[in-house]
């Protein structure tokens, strides 16, 4: 599990605590209804209310606006123990909503947009979700399409989005639209866009290979006016530098999600190599089949180290974008590696959905793309070696 050593004695033990706690809510509330949700393609939207009613979301969220006010440290627990558990496609909003919203807010928002929106994300009453990808431009966010021009005390925002966690659900989103079209990245604004405003429409609940249990979606924007306090920190211009400041954490995020999928789909492996037969013997007797446990478990531990000097680099404001990137990079190609390896030793089983870790394998693949994907880390990193 994540590190909680640079906690206090005091911490470390309310840390476990919450940790047994989530094990058990997810034991009662998702367990149970998880299979379902996959095949429903979303999670209930009540499942917010719940986790939030027991301090959940937004923990690390200070409790004067509205969260916890835990350490980092538990927000993380909370994508840990589900990942872990296999409930990846949920996991994917949940983090959007968890820990990459809500720093927006904090690092860049006005008071009155912390106030009025983290203690209702804090609760479950809102779900947040972010607005960056459009058809035509992925990780190139400076080739945005979406427009907001000014309009006397407000603006007027035309475009799309696609890919959006949450999309279905969500009643918040941080919405990137290019204010000014001839300045490129110095262009790009984001804002705070409640969903219940006219000329915003959600799409269709696309269809996925993985993550089923994760609504994502295409959203529309035409003609819709929002008021000038929707602009995110009340500056035009800012989009670009914010999405940059708050990439860190969200790649973060993604390496503590990699890390425990891959944790899960080994947890789940040795459970059914000691308990499948083969030539009158368990599978786990077999040389190959301890090879590649053991390789599975020292990739994992080794990865484990960097992500907790990571964690402890981002609580100390000393993360860099060229470490987070290859932690990033790290993390996911592993989730991959070790969720193919295990479903190898599952044999024919492992490619019936009945059993978990075809879930851990389908949902592993998308943890390379989204976030920024494993070519892009690549160049971030070289980057950084390189100069330029």
């Amino acid at each position: 599990m994540l590190s909680n050593h640079f906690l206090s004695a005091e911490e470390r033990a309310d840390l476990d605590l919450f940790r047994q706690s989530l094990e058990r809510f997810c034991d009662a509330e998702i367990e149970p209804h998880y299979a379902a949700w996959e095949k429903a393609g979303q999670v209930p939207r009540e499942l917010f209310l719940k986790m939030g009613q027991q301090g959940y979301l937004c923990a690390d969220v200070p409790d004067a606006h509205g969260g916890p006010g835990a350490p980092v440290q538990f927000s993380f627990a909370v994508v840990e123990v589900l990942s872990r558990r296999g409930y990846a496609g949920f996991v994917g909003g949940l983090q959007v909503h968890n820990d990459i919203v809500p720093p927006y807010l904090l690092h860049c928002g006005t008071e009155a947009q912390r106030a009025y929106w983290l203690p209702r994300m804090a609760s479950g009453e809102a779900v947040a979700a972010i607005g960056m990808t459009e058809p035509g431009a992925g990780s190139d966010l400076k080739a945005l399409r979406t427009t907001a021009r000014r309009d006397g005390d407000g603006y007027v925002i035309n475009g799309s989005k696609i890919f959006i966690s949450n999309g279905q659900h969500a009643d918040l989103l941080v919405l990137a639209a290019k204010t000014d079209a001839s300045a490129g990245a110095k262009g790009v604004s984001l804002f705070l866009v409640d969903t219940t405003t006219p000329g915003f429409s959600r799409g269709r609940n696309l269809d996925k290979i993985g993550h089923h249990a994760g609504d994502t979606s295409e959203l529309f924007f035409e003609d819709m006016r929002v008021p000038a306090d929707a602009l995110l920190g009340g500056v035009e211009g800012q989009g670009f530098v914010q999405m940059m400041r708050e990439l860190p954490r969200e790649r973060l995020i993604i390496g503590v999600q990699a890390l425990y999928g891959a944790r899960g789909a080994l947890d789940a492996t040795l459970e059914y190599v000691q308990q499948r037969q083969a030539f009158g013997q368990a599978i786990a007797q077999f040389q190959n089949t301890r090879f590649t446990l053991a390789q599975c478990a020292t990739d994992i531990a080794a990865a484990e180290a960097f992500l907790n000097a990571c964690v402890h680099a981002y609580t100390q404001g000393q993360l860099t974008p060229e470490a987070v990137s290859a932690l990033k990079l790290h993390t996911t190609e592993l989730f991959s590696r070790v969720a193919d390896a295990c479903l190898q030793l599952f044999g024919g089983y492992g490619y019936m959905a009945e059993y978990p870790i075809s879930r851990f394998w389908t949902d592993a693949r998308v943890l390379r793309i989204y976030g920024g994907t494993s070519e892009i880390m690549k160049e971030l990193v070289a980057r950084s070696l390189l100069g330029r």
